[in-house]
């Protein structure tokens, strides 16, 4: 008889809980209600240590509320990356209770508010990103891909900046995810120029981007759509990988990684190229070289192949780096790259000249020797001169361009040519 009794009162404990749970719940959404998004999440966290005892239908309510109050707090960029990233888990957790319990009560909302989480993720990763803070732009893009798997391209990004942030580790990780799952990212890009700032906006490359483009055209937001062919980027991963290895000293894993990547795709010349830049940085120098005449044999008339190779070859052979950008405009010669590195592969001579100019004194023997290396900086100039004007002349709003044309033009002192591109930017 006694045990029955304490049966009964642990019965009665947990009713008890749940009922102190569903008024902490009731008192969060008022919080929140009345602008408190803080006081809700405070509540809310003192009640999550019984949240084992809540039903199906009261954790759903909880993370749903959660999820809001940590919504708001973001929205006040308040802790707006930690305060994002766990309002996606909580919104996850909202599908996850539900779907287990058949239920659906929060589950549309909670899609929804995914999905404008997820797109404030995106955003403040961007900010970040322009602000340099690259280890938190990579958390919020992995925060991204996490609620939605099926865009890898967050996935990708994130790995990006993790790079940019040298934290190598947390980009390993993510470049060998993007592996297992066999991304390329090919595809085609999705552009339109923005009617409130006049720039051109990329969207990404899936169907939705192409669809959300298209209505904000469509709604007269954005102007001048356009599609570009977005090329493997295969290659770049694993040669990504490969890299990371060669820091962390693991050579022969590195090596084994690529030659693994191009037995599953053969016809992947970039993954070639990888490989090939991998022995370069190796100064395995008749390795490299095979490899590269194994591309050139399979394409011979790719200039992208030859751009490709020249900024690969630019590292070291300015001389072959020269005859592969040139080969490229043979093939294409409307290649704006190409012409810009041509131009940026003569100029880097300048900084040389430069160094031993400042060194010299004011004798009769340091003047003539400043006139020689004045004359040779000149000559440097005009053999840059050509590609940089072409270049100009091929994305004329390219202000890098512009402005290294200019600062040309004036070391040359063509002062009327200094003066119509002035003229041409609105200087």
């Amino acid at each position: 008889m006694k045990s029955k009794y304490v049966i009964l009162a642990s019965a009665f404990l947990i009713s008890v809980s749940s009922f102190a749970q569903k008024d902490q719940i009731k008192a969060a959404e008022k919080a929140l209600k009345n602008g408190n998004a803080a006081e809700a999440v405070t509540i809310l966290n003192q009640a999550e240590s019984a949240l084992s005892n809540a039903s199906d239908a009261e954790k759903a309510q909880y993370f749903a509320v959660k999820g809001k109050a940590l919504s708001d707090l973001a929205s006040k960029k308040i802790d707006a990356t930690k305060n994002l990233a766990a309002a996606a888990k909580a919104y996850q957790e909202v599908i996850t209770v539900e779907k287990v319990a058949g239920k659906s009560k929060y589950t549309v909302e909670a899609q929804t508010a995914i999905t404008d989480v997820k797109n404030q993720l995106i955003n403040k990763a961007i900010e970040e990103g322009t602000n340099k803070n690259y280890k938190a732009a990579a958390d919020l893009l992995h925060s991204a891909y996490e609620l939605d798997k099926t865009d890898v391209e967050k996935l990708y990004y994130a790995a990006t900046y993790a790079v940019n942030g040298q934290d190598y580790d947390t980009a390993l990780a993510y470049y060998e995810e993007l592996k297992r799952l066999n991304y390329s990212g090919e595809g085609t890009g999705y552009y339109a120029k923005n009617i409130v700032s006049d720039q051109e906006e990329f969207f990404g490359i899936t169907v939705a981007a192409k669809t959300d483009r298209d209505t904000k055209v469509r709604l007269k937001l954005y102007s001048n759509p356009r599609d570009e062919k977005v090329p493997s980027r295969k290659g770049e991963i694993y040669q990504k990988i490969a890299l990371i290895l060669v820091q962390k000293d693991r050579t022969d894993d590195a090596k084994k990684a690529l030659t693994e990547a191009r037995k599953e795709n053969p016809d992947d010349m970039s993954l070639t190229l990888a490989e090939a830049n991998l022995y370069l940085k190796l100064n395995d120098f008749v390795t490299y070289k095979k490899l590269i005449s194994e591309v050139l044999e399979k394409n011979p008339n790719d200039p992208d192949l030859y751009y490709n190779m020249g900024v690969i070859a630019s590292k070291t052979d300015a001389v072959g780096a020269e005859t592969y950008y040139k080969k490229a405009i043979d093939l294409k010669p409307d290649y704006v790259n190409a012409y810009l590195n041509l131009s940026i592969l003569k100029l880097e001579g300048e900084k040389k000249l430069i160094d031993e100019m400042n060194k010299l004194g004011t004798s009769e023997k340091d003047n003539k020797k400043y006139e020689i290396l004045k004359k040779q900086r000149q000559e440097v100039f005009i053999s840059a001169l050509p590609y940089l004007e072409k270049a100009n002349e091929l994305a004329p709003k390219n202000e890098d361009v512009a402005n290294t044309l200019l600062n040309v033009y004036g070391a040359l002192e063509m002062v009327d040519k200094k003066k119509a591109l002035k003229a041409k930017m609105g200087k």
